[in-house]
């Protein structure tokens, strides 16, 4: 029996290209003859995936969530990581870069952070357990694949864990409109923990105080403060400018 459901042209077509031997059935919306569907049936037809034609009702049923765009697909668990993996994947890191997200509760939030971890090459995101948003379906269909790529783990104490990380030799850098410094300013070529809060109410104080070093980002509008997924973008695309000069 398949543990997972994931939905939306993108977010599957992203599954059938990187790991289609998760995907154990399809179902699609009966009567739906579109180009970019039939493209993924072809995907699944290649990997001897059965499909089967359902109704919008039994569609809608799974995808209690969200918008399923006429397609659902049963898979595997993907792999699964905990506190206990966390020094194996930084050590295994060449130059790690790591996000920490204190408290993102909105699943789109979450889904597009890991969608820009992915690109960014992030070798792992950071959340607490508690009041914190977990992986769901909403989170795979924005994250379009890397959900399933990016290692995630859930913490049960987050600046303990930003300890950890300084213990293994990475450095906080900490995201808040209250800096002094731009993100600019800061060297982000090393090992990088960026930290980033949550919607509204940002990093929490003792988040702030395991920070190394607190920047911002410089508003030149009458915004406060950007989304925290488009803030992770900007953030670990300044990184990655750096870490290629």
């Amino acid at each position: 029996m398949a543990d997972n459901k994931i939905y939306g042209i993108h977010a599957i077509e992203a599954l059938l290209t990187q790991r289609p031997e998760q995907v154990e059935w399809i179902w699609v919306l009966d009567g739906r003859q579109d180009q970019k569907l039939q493209k993924l049936l072809a995907m699944a037809r290649q990997h001897s995936i059965r499909v089967e034609t359902k109704s919008r009702q039994d569609l809608d049923r799974q995808a209690a969530e969200g918008n399923h765009q006429g397609i659902i697909a049963f898979c595997q668990a993907a792999k699964t990581y905990t506190e206990a993996d966390l020094a194996g994947l930084i050590k295994s890191a060449e130059n790690p870069l790591v996000l920490a997200l204190d408290g993102v509760s909105d699943p789109h939030n979450l889904g597009a952070c890991l969608r820009t971890a992915d690109a960014a090459g992030v070798c792992v995101v950071i959340a607490p357990k508690d009041r914190a948003v977990s992986i769901t379906p909403t989170v795979q269909k924005v994250a379009c694949g890397a959900a399933e790529t990016v290692p995630f783990i859930q913490v049960t104490n987050l600046a303990r864990t930003l300890q950890q990380l300084k213990d293994l030799g990475c450095w906080m850098v900490g995201l808040t409109g209250e800096a002094d410094e731009t993100l600019y300013e800061i060297d982000l070529k090393g090992p990088i923990v960026l930290v980033l809060g949550a919607e509204g109410d940002g990093l929490r104080r003792l988040t702030k105080e395991h920070c190394d070093f607190l920047a911002k980002l410089p508003m030149a509008g009458t915004v406060e403060s950007l989304n925290v997924s488009v803030a992770t973008g900007v953030s670990l695309f300044e990184c990655v400018r750096q870490r290629a000069q």
